[in-house]
């Protein structure tokens, strides 16, 4: 075999995902265990909110802003194995980083003024915005087919809207929906995380399709040249995710924050927008929708009528105030997002 054969192989993309998920599980099992130590000896330890469930007091102290571990793995991931020279990796990679930041300023205000509220609630929200707004219009701007910014219905194979400059206004809130969502989901140990990993998964497949001729013509989903390498980011997130998983998981070393939830939320927000699947994502990121919408529901139960439809908001609270035990909560929430995972790639055929 020659020299220039045995690095061909680098071109595959298939080989450069395996690449990804394996570079950046281990660098979240090398380096977790001395950014925990560090965390724990920092006193960088998690707040508890005085009206959530008495059995969370218990977890006060637990380090927190372990996503900052995801996020370096993702990105040191990316780098070495995705094309930098396609413009599609670059946007998810510095908006997942940007949204990260502002995670970690908000977790910075809560683990170090000990002040539990953070950062508030108009500046988080603004500068989400500002990220959304910046990526939506750049990839508005630069693109160079219909099908990078139409509006594709799955299960109908031909439903499409052409969006023109409403597909910025459908940008900017897939991505800022989605970071919130999986902000709200992240309450209890593991649960977020392992969502997040397979709602990835599914969207990496959906990327890696796309960016095929063949695979997307006959499937009937837009042909999108340059989504394919958006599979080596998604492998990349898996890769770091189960990492973070192996110390998060019940109960928790550490948490993620909001450096992670916020980012990674933001990540599979522009995945979807990227592919064109964002009913897909609502499908494959059911549990996060019905997070979400279960504190919109009992805000505007409790304003409308003075009375609350759960027990607790979000919904992961209600369950576990009915006596359901943590990990139960947890798995279950798992189950219910492979089911809705595999309905989302259903969609690839039922058009």
């Amino acid at each position: 075999m020659s020299f220039d054969s045995a690095f061909r192989v680098f071109h595959y993309l298939t080989f450069r995902a395996i690449l990804g998920v394996l570079t950046s599980l281990a660098i979240s099992l090398l380096f977790g265990p001395a950014m925990i130590r560090k965390l724990t000896n920092k006193n960088i330890g998690q707040s508890i909110r005085e009206l959530g469930p008495q059995s969370h007091y218990e977890k006060k102290g637990t380090p927190t802003m372990g996503g900052t571990m995801i996020l370096v793995a993702v990105a040191v991931s990316t780098l070495l194995w995705a094309d930098l020279k396609n413009h599609y990796v670059w946007t998810i990679l510095l908006v997942t980083l940007g949204y990260g930041i502002i995670g970690f300023i908000d977790d910075y205000r809560k683990v170090i003024r000990r002040n539990s509220d953070g950062l508030s609630a108009k500046a988080k929200y603004f500068w989400q915005s500002v990220i959304g707004l910046v990526a939506a219009v750049f990839l508005y701007k630069t693109a160079a087919l219909p099908a990078e910014t139409q509006f594709f219905v799955p299960f109908f194979k031909d439903v499409v809207f052409n969006m023109g400059w409403l597909y910025v206004v459908l940008t900017y809130f897939v991505i800022v929906g989605s970071s919130n969502a999986v902000n709200l989901t992240d309450g209890l140990d593991g649960l977020a995380i392992m969502p997040t990993v397979m709602v990835a998964g599914g969207l990496g497949i959906f990327a890696y399709l796309s960016g095929h001729n063949e695979f997307a013509n006959y499937l009937a989903i837009p042909f999108l040249p340059h989504s394919g390498e958006l599979i080596v980011f998604c492998s990349a997130l898996i890769g770091a995710g189960l990492g973070f998983l192996w110390f998060n998981t019940y109960p928790a070393m550490v948490f993620m924050g909001d450096v992670g939830a916020l980012a990674l939320g933001a990540a599979l927000g522009l995945l979807a927008v990227l592919v064109r699947q964002e009913v897909v994502l609502v499908i494959m990121g059911g549990v996060f929708v019905m997070e979400t919408l279960s504190v919109i529901i009992q805000v505007a139960s409790f304003k409308m009528t003075g009375k609350r439809v759960f027990r607790m908001a979000p919904i992961h609270h209600h369950f576990e105030l009915k006596g359901w035990p943590e990990p139960r909560v947890i798995v279950r929430f798992w189950i219910i997002t492979v089911v809705l995972v595999l309905i989302g790639l259903a969609t690839l055929k039922l058009r």
